[in-house]
């Protein structure tokens, strides 16, 4: 896929080239320090309930786990930690 990017000012394209680079760099760097937070928060309820991530998301979503609100944390934790994996490795793959 190709991305054209629009850029109506007087900088060079040079400078625009480096601004873009370092706010992905930006991004990266947030993304990388959102997924150890996310990770550290999984493996606490990992450790303490017996059950990788993977399955509790599994018995969760199937309604297993839905009545309890101690759960809640753990699901959104793992919304995250998905979310931002994700978001890195499209950050990974843009070449400026």
């Amino acid at each position: 896929m190709d991305l054209t990017l629009q850029i109506d000012t007087d900088y060079s394209l040079q400078e625009a080239s480096e601004a873009v680079r370092s706010a992905l760099e930006h991004e990266k760097h947030l993304a990388k320090y959102k997924i150890d937070r996310y990770s550290m928060i999984c493996d606490k309820f990992e450790d303490k309930y017996d059950l990788i991530s993977t399955e509790f998301m599994e018995k969760f979503e199937t309604g297993e786990f839905i009545d309890d609100e101690k759960y809640f944390d753990w699901y959104a934790a793992k919304r995250g930690l998905d979310h931002w994996k994700k978001k890195l490795a499209l950050l990974k793959s843009i070449k400026v």
